[in-house]
């Protein structure tokens, strides 16, 4: 390969410097690939996050909050010791002890109505949203995982891409030079040639840098460390589209189911509040002059005349009929988007599969073709440059297909929660 000398080296100077900014924060990372890469999974990926959340400790703390709100719900009201001294003397009104009497007496609250049950009944449906909300953050974080592990696969595709359109553009470019060299070709030729091999090469230094950036992004949802390989395999693998959505949890339908179990216990406990609580005494009273004890007992209880919580009440009770109606609306546009994820994954795998079959084939004989009648004489570089990118843009809107089937099927996956049984997503409080 011939060229401007001061023009090549610059552009070796520019890619290895390219290349070495995004290995540098991964030199330990290369230096276990080099040691023994192992294969990575999609479940592999899922599982490694999983053990490394840092959400899991706030979970467990939320957790027993809940557990905690049910214990402290289920207590009773505590009693009231009272004293209480009548009948003090007046400055020069005679002695303490005279006329003065003490009354000591306990109190007890009694709830009626159901009020503990029903505060137990509400505690324990927000410790039920807590719980749910928890395993609803960890599959979004999965299906990060997955688009992460999807967007890595496909930026190595890319990089087979562009190492491919460098090694055509780098062929190429020689044979240009030959023929200008003969004087078959002009000069601007084989500056065109040269010119498509710098762009060649800039977009495989760049496709480098993605690749490494896509596992390097990948590996930090768990250690940091991209101590792994990606089969191209598992890129081109759209079986998925065969397998019909599951329906393993319903994570986001169970906060609104929660969320309305809410509002049915807070109805409850309304009504309950609604019923006065009463509150019965008993005590001793002392007589300082004669020394003598009484027995003195009591009671309360509100009369319900003004105040019958009802406004309470029914603002509860429309709180459950707006939770019944976004428990609805929610399963609907559950439903509708797993359909939807369904035909598109079809779709995708189906386009996939045409291009690779019918398209690839027919621009890989272009290409050839092109190429001898080029090298005959039958055809200009034009025809060769279009040629070969059309064959590169057939394969990269493969990879983007496929690209975008696994991004559809991590959607999927998250909606009908097909990783919810994964360990370490039990969030049972």
């Amino acid at each position: 390969m011939t060229g401007p000398a001061g023009s090549w080296a610059r552009l070796a100077v520019v890619s290895t410097l390219a290349l070495s900014l995004a290995a540098a924060p991964l030199t330990p990372v290369l230096a276990q690939e080099a040691v023994a890469p192992a294969r990575l999974t999609l479940a592999d990926a899922l599982a490694r996050s999983a053990a490394a959340d840092p959400a899991v400790p706030a979970t467990e703390a939320r957790l027993r909050a809940g557990e905690a709100g049910v214990r402290q719900a289920d207590v009773r009201p505590n009693p009231t010791l009272g004293l209480m001294v009548e009948n003090l003397p007046s400055f020069g009104g005679g002695g303490i002890a005279d006329r003065t009497e003490a009354t000591l007496t306990y109190e007890q609250r009694l709830e009626r109505g159901g009020d503990r049950p029903a505060r137990v009944s509400l505690a324990r449906a927000e410790a039920a949203v807590v719980q749910a909300e928890a395993l609803v953050r960890r599959l979004d974080r999965l299906e990060m995982v997955q688009r992460a592990w999807a967007e890595a696969l496909a930026a190595q595709a890319e990089l087979e891409i562009a190492a491919e359109r460098l090694e055509l553009a780098d062929r190429f470019q020689s044979e240009v030079q030959r023929r200008v060299d003969m004087a078959r070709d002009p000069l601007f030729a084989g500056a065109r040639a040269e010119a498509e091999l710098a762009q060649a090469q800039i977009d495989f230094d760049q496709a480098g840098i993605n690749a490494r950036l896509t596992r390097a992004t990948l590996s930090r949802f768990w250690t940091g460390a991209a101590d792994f390989t990606l089969e191209s395999t598992d890129f081109t693998d759209t079986s998925a589209s065969r397998a019909a959505a599951g329906d393993v949890a319903k994570a986001d339908l169970t906060i609104f189911t929660a969320q309305r179990e809410i509002a049915g216990a807070r109805v409850r406990v309304e009504q309950a509040r609604a019923t006065p609580d009463a509150t019965v005494s008993i005590g001793v009273r002392s007589l300082w002059d004669d020394g003598a004890v009484g027995l003195v007992v009591g009671g309360s209880i509100p009369l319900g005349r003004y105040d019958r919580n009802e406004g309470a009440i029914d603002r509860a009770r429309a709180e459950g009929l707006a939770a019944e109606g976004d428990l609805a609306a929610a399963r609907q546009e559950r439903e509708r988007d797993i359909a939807r994820h369904q035909v598109l994954l079809a779709s995708r795998a189906l386009e996939a599969r045409r291009i690779q079959d019918e398209t690839l084939p027919l621009a890989e004989r272009a290409v050839v073709l092109v190429r001898e009648g080029f090298n005959r004489g039958g055809f200009t570089y034009n025809d060769v440059i279009s040629a070969q990118r059309a064959l590169l843009e057939t394969r990269a809107r493969r990879v983007a297909v496929l690209k975008q089937f696994h991004i559809d099927r991590a959607r999927l996956d998250r909606l009908t929660g097909a990783h919810a049984d994964l360990p370490g997503l039990e969030t049972q409080p």
